[in-house]
């Protein structure tokens, strides 16, 4: 393919911007919707550890579709599997809406295996389409990285607030909390239809989404072919040797030791974080004057410093890409472990409340500063493979994470 030049003033860049946004927010919010209700599950099923159980359930899912992925993501048509992921999405949300409605709102183990299944599927998709973006759109500018991890953390802040404001005016009863959790899916199912159809007919068509697509396409990739294809541009890889040089790339196992580093990062940020988020914030944290609020006020928190840490990376001076201090700052963050227990022993709830901020604050910020720093100096097909990896590593933290979550439970009689 002869050289391209970069579209003029990098037009639709803030489009894509918008729209990764949105995307990001996508691939969480079903999922965030579920962790910020889970007051109302905690009523429904007071027996069955469900902020616990459910994230358990998810993650294997989550995890093991995405090894699979990873492995053939040289393969892969990137278009087919992040619309899968967002279909999969609004197919699982409006099966919990569904759900609920069939039960008219009772618990009970039947209903519970259901929501575990529903949560299982949420996984699935969660590999599809995180995965899936996160390794397209590492071939494009950082911006759209930055743009799309803020918007993961997003669908956490916004579904807080709506769960704040749905507290308030439904007031604490069952019937309340079920009418929010209702409003909850009936919003993500929406919400869901709203990226398959941005990412299938708005984001393929910006033309700086189509001029880093045709660049990662005549460096070899064939990933983004079928999306070339929707923009209007037939592409052919030759099969000349010159042609099968000039499309050689590293492998899976060359980029994985090449930023072990990062990958290891990532894997830390989401074992710490997912190891006292949601679970440990909403079962062990005591009682205090917020009551029933506290739990609410603590994920509307993490969330909310989450979301800002995500922004902190685009101001320059702040965007740490010294790959020695990034590592050094995941581990200091193992210092909250001791923290949030002598807080939760001895502290009031001004000392919870600032170091559940400072946990998603550090998460947000970390989590963005490797995402869009490893991808650099690399072709465009090994910067999806590398891509994929880092989310592999991402989903495995936040396995341990949850798993590790249960700890908390020792001596607690269960």
């Amino acid at each position: 393919m002869a050289e391209i030049e970069p579209p003029p003033r990098l037009q639709g860049k803030f489009a894509a911007m918008l729209v990764c946004w949105i995307l990001g927010n996508g691939v969480l919010f079903t999922w965030s919707s579920m962790l910020t209700i889970i007051d109302y599950y905690l009523i429904l099923f007071p027996n069955y550890h469900p902020s616990r159980v459910l994230t358990l359930v998810y993650q294997p899912f989550a995890f093991g579709t995405m090894a699979i992925l990873a492995y053939h993501e040289a393969k892969l048509n990137t278009r087919k599997r992040n619309l899968s992921g967002y279909i999969l999405f609004f197919l699982s949300s409006m099966a919990v809406l569904i759900l609920d409605l069939a039960s008219s709102g009772k618990g009970g183990l039947g209903t519970f295996i259901g929501i575990c299944i529903v949560s299982g599927v949420f996984g699935i998709a969660d590999a599809l389409a995180q995965g899936g973006m996160i390794g397209d759109i590492s071939l494009m500018h950082p911006d759209f990285m930055q743009s799309f991890l803020a918007g993961e953390a997003a669908s956490g802040a916004l579904t807080s607030v709506l769960r704040l404001i749905t507290k308030a005016i439904f007031e604490n009863s069952k019937d309340g909390l079920r009418k929010g959790a209702i409003m909850f899916f009936a919003i993500s199912v929406l919400f869901e239809l709203l990226c398959a159809i941005l990412y299938a007919f708005v984001f393929p068509k910006l033309p700086i989404v189509k001029y880093y697509r045709s660049k990662a396409a005549s460096e070899g990739s064939k990933t983004v072919a079928a999306d070339l294809a929707a923009a209007g541009i037939q592409t052919s890889l030759g099969e000349s040797t010159g042609e099968s040089k000039q499309f050689e790339r590293k492998g899976m196992k060359q980029l994985l030791w090449e930023n072990k580093d990062y990958a290891l990062d990532l894997f830390l940020i989401y074992i710490l974080t997912l190891a006292i988020y949601p679970g440990f914030l909403s079962e062990d944290t005591g009682k205090h004057s917020l009551g029933t609020w506290y739990a609410l006020v603590l994920i509307a928190m993490y969330n909310a410093w989450d979301l800002v840490g995500r922004y902190i990376p685009l101001i320059k001076i702040l965007n740490m890409e010294s790959r020695k201090w990034i590592t050094v700052s995941v581990c200091a963050r193992f210092v909250l472990i001791p923290a949030f227990y002598v807080t939760a022993k001895y502290g009031t709830q001004g000392w919870m409340i600032m170091l559940t901020s400072f946990l998603g604050l550090t998460n947000g910020y970390l989590t963005v500063c490797v995402l869009t720093s490893a991808p650099k100096g690399y072709k465009g097909p090994e910067q999806n493979a590398l891509g994929n990896i880092l989310v592999l590593f991402i989903l495995g933290g936040i396995f341990a994470g949850v798993t590790a979550d249960w700890l908390w439970l020792i001596g607690k009689g269960w």
